[in-house]
């Protein structure tokens, strides 16, 4: 008598079909439930944000120019101190964290 290897062993497949059983059993609430739920939430007015409403503000930021000493990381893009200049290649500076 030849054995398909391959079968799925009686004692597994009875496993999954009653791990499949025990989930459509539970009390998971379905995809439109949920999906209420969300409508619900995303249409509340009364919430505040902490720190209140800053939609009417203006942000200023002073722009400090580079500095002599200072250099652009061509991988990182923050200003570095010539201290961490790790190589300069085609006239463009890699600091020692992106080098690392």
């Amino acid at each position: 008598m030849a054995t398909d290897y391959d079968e799925v062993r009686p004692d597994v497949a009875e496993a999954r079909k009653a791990s499949l059983d025990a989930v459509k059993s539970a009390n998971a609430p379905d995809a439109r439930s949920v999906g209420l739920d969300l409508d619900e939430a995303d249409t509340s007015d009364g919430v505040e944000l902490p720190g209140g409403d800053l939609s009417n503000e203006e942000l200023t930021v002073t722009v400090v120019p580079q500095k002599e000493d200072e250099f652009l990381c061509g991988s990182c893009f923050l200003i570095r101190h010539r201290s961490q200049l790790a190589r300069e290649a085609n006239g463009v500076g890699y600091c020692l964290e992106c080098e690392g």
